[in-house]
């Protein structure tokens, strides 16, 4: 029979688990305390955390079809990174660590109900983040939009253009007609 704290434990797991849609599996195995609180601190700059699981309680609050999804992951010491939102924030988090602090073993991911290896973990945190990518896209969908408003707005101003021309061509034309005729007449009136 579990104990209380237990329950609220798996209570806890379980509602980490109904927000996050990403799941991150790693062995925190020959990491300090203050280690997990340095990795800890990098994953909440894009809102992710981070909780060291007991795997039984894990795998309790994920319940039936998960835990059989998670149970290779789910052995041996078991921290979770927990995410919503973005799922190359905290492989980006995860790699910089453990490029920069300690080398940090990632068992696997569950990212869009897909199970990744820390090979494509590997992959997924040299992708751009989510908004860089939305930039991009609204970027290139924009793009074709601005140059058919500039073809469009470049039609009547070329329209203009030619009247300019032409405006410009008759006053010439006229300036020459009429300096013609005041020869013409200045050489009638002195024969």
């Amino acid at each position: 029979m579990p104990t209380a704290k237990k329950e609220q434990t798996i209570a806890a797991l379980k509602a980490r688990l109904a927000e996050s849609k990403y799941l991150f599996f790693t062995n925190y195995s020959g990491l300090t305390v203050e280690e997990i609180t340095k990795l800890r601190t990098e994953l909440r700059k894009d809102g992710s955390t981070y909780a060291v699981v007991k795997n039984t309680l894990f795998a309790r609050a994920a319940g039936d079809e998960l835990a059989k999804t998670f149970e290779a992951f789910l052995a041996g010491p078991t921290g979770v990174v927990f995410a919503a939102s973005d799922p190359v924030a905290p492989a980006k988090a995860l790699k910089d660590f453990s490029d920069k602090v300690k080398p940090l073993e990632v068992k696997a991911s569950y990212v869009d109900g897909a199970i990744l290896d820390p090979k494509q973990v590997v992959a997924l945190a040299s992708l751009p983040s989510k908004p860089v990518l939305q930039a991009t896209l609204l970027g290139m969908l924009a793009s074709p939009l601005r140059n058919f408003v500039g073809v469009l707005a470049a039609n009547p101003s070329g329209f203009v253009r030619v009247l300019a021309a032409r405006e410009k061509q008759l006053a010439e034309s006229a300036s020459e007609n009429a300096s013609g005729v005041s020869s013409e007449n200045a050489s009638g009136v002195s024969s």
